[in-house]
């Protein structure tokens, strides 16, 4: 009920492409978020996600985030949990556009889940190289097994707590992070400051579920305030954060 009152109130405040002024926010609705091409890469995002669908093993899972609405055991089919945690088609369709509108060389990824955005940010720049973190040691062995199914190369998966295993990775700049694995206000925001560091003025931050409760749409409030965010751009869904230095700060309001 909270999410569908926050939803109501969103379909108020938002806007088009025709509400935006900025060149580069007009550019990337139009040719990215409203693009109505039949892209190639479709099939193989519906082939993914509707084997997962179809998929009648178990998994028990170790859950480290905000846990789960819909399931009471950790003892869940793998079907259902493609169909309530994982991303929607039109969700994974979206982030393979963006990929391959930015390209983005160095990508990280916080929550891999069943590998649904993982396999479609393979998909939208094949020199993307991804670092993916699950936390659930079963779910990270059975989505690697996936993607090599798929022969999805440019992934590396990352088994453990995304607190311990920030620090230890290599990379020290990203263009792309994809928050998807915490939806605690308290968690989001030091993902977040932890990673500022690694975000230089291309880079592209997205916040998966940002109306998920009370407390992440205080995160999202904090993060958008923050003097290194530049522009920011509510769909509901997702929250989009850049740090371009030549924009001035806006927040926009988009449906998608």
């Amino acid at each position: 009920m909270f999410q569908i009152l926050e939803y109501i109130k969103f379909l108020f405040k938002s806007t088009n492409q025709h509400g935006v002024h900025s060149p580069f926010v007009y550019d990337l609705v139009t040719k990215c978020f409203y693009d109505t091409s039949s892209h190639e890469a479709y099939s193989q995002l519906l082939d993914y996600r509707t084997a997962l669908l179809q998929h009648t093993g178990r998994i028990e899972i170790t859950d480290f985030g905000s846990g789960s609405r819909v399931f009471n055991s950790n003892s869940r089919r793998i079907s259902a949990l493609a169909k309530t945690s994982g991303s929607s088609l039109k969700r994974a369709q979206l982030l393979y556009r963006i990929v391959r509108y930015f390209k983005p060389k160095h990508s990280l990824e916080l929550g891999t889940s069943l590998g649904i955005a993982t396999h479609a940010m393979a998909l939208g720049h094949h020199e993307n190289s991804i670092t993916t973190i699950e936390g659930c040691p079963k779910v990270s062995a059975f989505t690697a097994q996936q993607l090599r199914n798929y022969h999805i190369h440019n992934v590396t998966l990352e088994n453990g707590e995304f607190g311990s295993l920030l620090p230890t990775l290599n990379h020290h700049s990203y263009d792309l992070v994809f928050f998807d694995g915490n939806h605690h206000k308290t968690a989001t925001l030091d993902y977040f400051h932890s990673l500022l560091e690694s975000a230089h003025n291309d880079s592209i931050f997205i916040f998966d579920d940002i109306y998920w409760s009370k407390s992440m749409m205080e995160a999202w409030e904090i993060i958008k305030t923050h003097p290194k965010v530049s522009v920011t751009i509510d769909t509901f869904y997702w929250g989009f954060v850049f740090f371009r230095k030549e924009q001035a700060k806006e927040n926009f309001i988009i449906r998608v």
